[in-house]
């Protein structure tokens, strides 16, 4: 197993830094820091807080509704959701608020957990109808182990399908709007150079959405290019998108984004429960419950990044004023990095590997520029 060269494939600076008012670090691909020791996410937050006039915003909202809106009860907006809270707010407003008739397209998780599906079937049974897309699991496997050992992230085929299957639908039904939620440049770290962008146009999506990489890259798995045409956009279906001029809207540009005012929306307005328990890595119970491989994929940021689940989840939390820094900082070190013990049995035999293997993936993946080998066990070097 070749050893990567984390700070290198992803362009990151050799000086640890944290942000001076929330917990992320420098570590984070594409975050910025300003002269003040100041990540770009926490600038955003400041400017749409302070800076946005969201009146204004809402009033483009209803214009873009009022030109889509069809009068033939037919779709006339598509929300890619799993039946988590995000989702269920964006559609239930779309829906209740504004007028429209939202297909809500879900790409089925990996394996799914029991709140998962039940939070999804409550938000069918509130009053939307709903395309599960499920992908052949041999394939679906074969990309899931393929992107673990290649890319240090198993979710990649979950998000091609994400990304994929709601335009396929869109162009299917003729419907010019897919709406996401929050805009993840922006909201989470990234250039203010996109601060005010409502939509990400079709030439971005291979840089923000799949990492710079197509699934044509995974035939060298035994995949056929045939098998993987269902996980991506070809050039036919790209050109047709921009024809038809449908395009990809955030949500968050129209409406101000609070992860946790969405939960207690949902909760209220599409049934949406919570995790009975905590969730591994993090000391929250309402987000990202539906996919029992979902914690691998924090845990690889960790390995990665030295950022894990806790570090995004009290960020975010700093800068809504949930929290102060001085408790985003404890949670952090209490709970990030935890490792993802429930489903690990479970990963390991949707991969087809042994625990050897596994391992040997996570130490190719480990950044060496954040990581010692102490005392017969690998530490973090900069904490928090």
């Amino acid at each position: 197993m070749k050893n990567r060269n984390i700070k290198e494939i992803y362009s990151l600076p050799s000086e640890v830094k944290f942000c001076k008012k929330c917990v992320i670090s420098n570590q984070r691909p594409r975050i910025k820091f300003d002269n003040e020791g100041i990540c770009s996410a926490c600038r955003f937050s400041e400017y749409k807080n302070s800076s946005i006039d969201w009146i204004k915003r809402e009033k483009e909202l209803k214009k873009l509704c009022d030109e889509n809106r069809k009068d033939n009860s037919q779709y006339d907006v598509i929300v890619p959701g799993s039946g988590g809270k995000d989702s269920n707010y964006v559609a239930h407003l779309l829906k209740h608020q504004y007028g429209m008739n939202p297909l809500i397209i879900t790409w089925s998780p990996h394996i799914y957990t029991d709140i998962g599906r039940k939070n999804l079937t409550s938000m069918i049974d509130s009053g939307f109808d709903n395309v599960l897309v499920t992908p052949d699991g041999s394939i679906h496997r074969k990309m899931t182990k393929a992107a673990f050992v290649e890319m240090g992230d198993p979710f990649q085929p979950f998000i091609f399908g994400q990304y994929s299957a709601p335009f396929r639908y869109a162009l299917f039904y003729d419907i010019k709007i897919v709406f996401y939620g929050e805009d993840g440049e922006v909201e989470y770290g990234g250039s203010m150079d996109f601060a005010d962008r409502p939509s990400l146009k079709f030439n971005d999506f291979t840089k923000h959405r799949f990492s710079g990489v197509y699934p044509k890259s995974f035939e060298n798995y035994n995949i056929s290019s045939n098998e993987l045409s269902k996980y991506g956009l070809n050039e036919d279906e790209l050109a047709k998108l921009k024809s038809r001029k449908i395009e990809q809207h955030f949500f968050s540009y129209y409406k101000k984004w609070i992860p946790q005012e969405n939960f207690y929306y949902a909760s209220e307005n599409t049934g949406f429960e919570v995790n009975p328990e905590r969730t591994e890595g993090t000391f929250t119970k309402y987000a990202s419950l539906d996919d029992k491989l979902d914690g691998f994929h924090y845990y690889l940021s960790y390995i990665k990044f030295g950022i894990g689940r806790s570090t995004s989840d009290a960020a975010h939390e700093i800068r809504d004023g949930n929290i102060t820094r001085e408790e985003g900082v404890e949670l952090v070190r209490k709970f990030d990095g935890e490792f993802p013990k429930k489903y690990f049995k479970e990963f390991l035999d949707y991969c087809d590997i042994d625990e050897s293997f596994f391992y040997e993936v996570i130490d190719s993946w480990r950044n060496k520029n954040l990581w010692d080998f102490k005392d017969n066990n690998w530490k973090l070097k900069y904490k928090i």
